[in-house]
């Protein structure tokens, strides 16, 4: 009777090492189907991870582009006004330029009148008085409008300000004098309108004493 609840023991015992062998490799095998899925669910987030932080850093690479060319756009758009400011405030400076050198005709010819009328005439200052009236009222509108008149009398002569007609010796003046003006000159706005006719004088010709 010992004998046979031994070898029932040692089956009983060999059937609980099997069940339990099986409940082992059964175990084993949820956790390495766990294991797998927990691996493949990881690399998707992973891989998600991936794509997120590729599309964030092209994102920057956008905003980073787009912000370069509204800095670009901006820095156009200043220009521009800046040369269309001066532009404008060019053609405000030069606009009478036109009107202004055909009015120096009249300025010419009243200052003519005046200079060729007879003074000692009596009958002559009422018209001398009307000349000088307007020749004054008009040279007043011209220098309201930034007109001034170039009248370089016993000046260095400047040839970017004045022409020369003649040059003559003059005893006891500088060469490149100016000793006549012709006819006066005008600038509009520190810009050249008409240059000053002038007579210059001239150097005496060098004496040869080595003769």
């Amino acid at each position: 009777m010992a004998n046979e609840s031994t070898e029932n023991k040692s089956a009983e015992d060999i059937l609980a090492d099997k069940l339990a062998a099986e409940i082992i490799e059964d175990a084993e095998e949820q956790v390495e189907v766990e294991l797998d899925t927990a691996v493949e669910n990881i690399s998707a987030e992973q891989e998600k991870i991936n794509e997120l932080e590729l599309a964030l850093a092209t994102a920057k690479s956008t905003v980073a582009d787009q912000k370069d060319s509204v800095i670009r756009a901006k820095a156009e758009v200043d220009n521009v006004r800046r040369r269309a400011s001066q532009d404008v405030e060019k053609a405000r400076k030069f606009a009478l330029e036109k009107f202004a050198a055909e009015m120096l005709t009249t300025v010419d010819n009243l200052e003519r009148a005046l200079q060729n009328i007879d003074k000692d005439d009596e009958t002559n200052t009422a018209i001398i008085e009307g000349i000088e009236l307007t020749y004054q009222g008009l040279l007043a509108s011209l220098e309201k409008f930034s007109i001034q008149a170039i009248d370089p009398q016993d000046q260095p002569f400047n040839p970017e300000l004045h022409q020369a007609m003649s040059m003559q010796e003059v005893e006891g003046v500088a060469p490149n004098t100016v000793i006549a003006v012709m006819q006066k000159g005008y600038e509009l706005n520190g810009r050249l309108i008409r240059p000053a006719m002038v007579m210059v004088s001239k150097a005496k010709p060098s004496v040869d004493t080595t003769a």
